[in-house]
C-alpha cells in the first residue's frame, strides 16, 4: 500500500488544502494528513480543533485521515508507514522554500520523496495566514474555507452572519 502525508499547522484548513487532498487522495492508496503541533507559534485553533475541522471537511475522501504530530516530519512517517510527502505550491517562493525543506528530509531520511501539486488557479492566492487576517478583521471568510470552519472561526471571533 502506497500511503502518503501532507503535513502542515492548516490554521485554519482552507479550500486550497482541500484541493491538495483531493487530488493527492487519487494518487495513492492512503492520505495522512498530518497536523503540525508548533510548540513555537500562537494557534489559532488548537490541534484537536483543527483535527476535528479538517476530518469534517474531508469526510468525502475515503481513503484520507487526520493526526497530529510534533517533532520532525520523517519519524511521523516512519511511524505511519508513510514514504511520500505531498506539498501543495502556490507560487515560485512557496517552491523555493519546500524545496530546501525536501531535500533537508531527503538528506535525514533517503527513503522519504517528496512530490509537489500545483494548488489551482482558484486557490493560488489563498493561505491560512491571509484567512486568519481577515477574520481578525472581521471580513467574510466564506468561499475560502469549508462551512464548518467558517463557523467555527466566526464563533472564535464572535460574528453574526
Amino acid at each position: 500500500m502506497r500511503t502518503a502525508v501532507c503535513s502542515g499547522s492548516f490554521d485554519p484548513v482552507t479550500y486550497g488544502h482541500i484541493d491538495i487532498f483531493e487530488r493527492a487522495s487519487k494518487m495513492f492508496d492512503k492520505i495522512i494528513v498530518g497536523v503540525f503541533h508548533n510548540i513555537r507559534k500562537e494557534p489559532f485553533f488548537t490541534v484537536d480543533e483543527r483535527i476535528r475541522l479538517i476530518t469534517e471537511s474531508t469526510k468525502h475522501i475515503d481513503n484520507l485521515s487526520v493526526a497530529s504530530f510534533s517533532g520532525i516530519l520523517p519519524d511521523f512517517m516512519h511511524e505511519v508507514g508513510a514514504s511520500v510527502i505531498v506539498r501543495g505550491l502556490r507560487s515560485v517562493t512557496d517552491f523555493e522554500y519546500e524545496m530546501q525543506e525536501a531535500q533537508m528530509i531527503k538528506h535525514i531520511s533517503p527513503d522519504i520523496e517528496t512530490i509537489f501539486i500545483l494548488t489551482s488557479q482558484d486557490y493560488y492566492f489563498l493561505s491560512s495566514s491571509g484567512v486568519r487576517e481577515l477574520a481578525t478583521f472581521r471580513g467574510d471568510v466564506a468561499g475560502l474555507v469549508p462551512p464548518c470552519v467558517e463557523k467555527a472561526i466566526n464563533e472564535k471571533m464572535g460574528i453574526v452572519r
